[in-house]
């Protein structure tokens, strides 16, 4: 479904449906040009469902995840016209809002359930680190703002992730 567009003065709203909650993309307009974007938050989580037989379990696979929420927000820029790769725009902050894991259960497993904090930390490191390293070499790293919660309103989700980056004109090779 292709974006719906308002433009008021330097802000443009990139939405879908009639009666909107939220713009997929906000961006805002610099002085020289530049577009400040705004990406609306994503949550998420690799269900275990189907791929090992598995009816209500949740895995937290940031491996998998984190490439998801960028390709996502990569496709919204393609389709708001702004780019065609994520690689175009340097992110100045990520905020991840990252729940505890669903299994295994504190009370059943205390020492499990710390050991699968501790994996998941060092998955997301992991998994955001390389991210920028495979595709976004030649861009900075964002400030990072995470925050452990117990759980998101989707209950299977994993995380939620907001994002703001810049888009520099400058810095793009002229068509």
């Amino acid at each position: 479904m292709a974006f719906q567009v308002k433009k008021r003065g330097k802000i443009t709203y990139y939405y879908q449906g009639e009666d909107p909650v939220l713009s997929a993309l906000v961006t805002e307009e610099q002085p020289d040009g530049d577009l400040k974007i705004y990406f609306s938050g994503l949550t998420g989580g690799y269900s275990a469902t189907g791929v090992l037989g598995l009816d209500t379990v949740t895995f937290m696979e940031p491996e998998i995840e984190i490439p998801l929420v960028f390709r996502c927000w990569e496709k919204w820029l393609r389709d708001a016209g702004i780019c065609d790769s994520i690689a175009h725009v340097d992110f100045i902050e990520v905020h991840a809002f990252g729940c505890q894991p669903k299994s295994p259960h504190p009370l059943v497993d205390p020492e499990g359930y710390v050991k699968e904090q501790e994996r998941l930390r060092q998955a997301y490191r992991k998994a955001y680190a390389g991210f920028f390293k495979e595709n976004c070499p030649e861009n900075g790293v964002p400030a990072r703002f995470t925050v452990h919660v117990v759980d998101v309103p989707d209950r299977a989700a994993s995380y939620e992730f907001y994002a703001t980056a810049l888009y520099q004109k400058s810095l793009q090779a002229p068509s």
